[in-house]
């Protein structure tokens, strides 16, 4: 008797210590993270990259006012962190997020920070139209991406599933299969992909929901293939053409 509640007594005691080192590790990863992120320069040249396109270190040291060297030391840090991952073409290194995930935190750290003390302005960007529709990342947002959002929930083309533990308790639905698949969109392609079909994104300047994940991507594809929405020479701005204003409001709208 005395043995066997020694060795339950010493196996809680393991799986204790295990539970702190995990924790610990976690703990360790999420502050090295944070710092890479919390650091002005750094943070500026995550921004830019959140247009989806691929930039080099000298454009990027350009956004943040620093030297090319500086910039060089600051993006190895976030490569070696997998925030970035860096592609060559000839002569030239191009850096972009490494996946949606970052794209989707930074998104919603932008959020948060825009949050933090009294509002005396709104938040989010100042310009009206980065306001309307703008890139995150490599789906739509603003005012026009929470609109889509809201439009898929209230026809039922997007579902609730709390039986989820996740912070995504969103589905593609049976009625949303046969919509998308209509609008050109294959969603056998979107289920056998790795990335989840559909994500909650908190929106820097509506504070809303917006639709990320791999369909999020796949309608804003669409949306560039019919000609609705065509890019900025701004940085993340996107501009809805007048058949795309149409063709959203007539696909999408009450």
């Amino acid at each position: 008797m005395k043995g066997k509640l020694h060795g339950s007594i010493m196996t809680e005691l393991l799986q204790a210590k295990l539970c702190y080192i995990i924790c610990m590790t976690y703990e360790s990863e999420m502050t090295v993270v944070a710092s890479l992120i919390g650091d002005p320069s750094r943070s500026l040249m995550l921004a830019a990259l959140m247009s989806g396109e691929a930039l080099t270190a000298t454009e990027l040291a350009n956004e943040a006012s620093i030297t090319k060297q500086t910039a060089s030391s600051h993006l190895s840090k976030m490569l070696d962190a997998n925030l970035l991952e860096v592609e060559k073409q000839g002569r030239h290194h191009y850096y972009r997020l490494a996946n949606a995930d970052v794209a989707q935190l930074l998104e919603a750290l932008m959020s948060i920070s825009a949050g933090i003390g009294m509002k005396k302005t709104k938040p989010g960007p100042k310009d009206a139209r980065m306001r309307k529709a703008r890139l995150c990342y490599d789906h739509l947002a603003g005012e026009m991406g929470v609109a889509l959002f809201d439009s898929l929930v209230r026809r039922d083309l997007l579902s609730f599933d709390y039986t989820q533990k996740s912070e995504n308790q969103i589905k593609l639905s049976d009625k949303g299969i046969m919509f998308f698949n209509d609008f050109g969109i294959d969603t056998d392609l979107l289920r056998k992909a790795k990335r989840p079909i559909c994500r909650i994104c908190l929106d820097w300047s509506a504070r809303r929901s917006h639709l990320s994940g791999g369909l999020g991507a796949a309608i804003l594809k669409q949306f560039y293939a019919k000609d609705w929405v065509r890019k900025s020479e701004t940085p993340r701005l996107l501009i809805f053409t007048q058949k795309g204003e149409r063709g959203f409001k007539t696909a999408f709208g009450d």
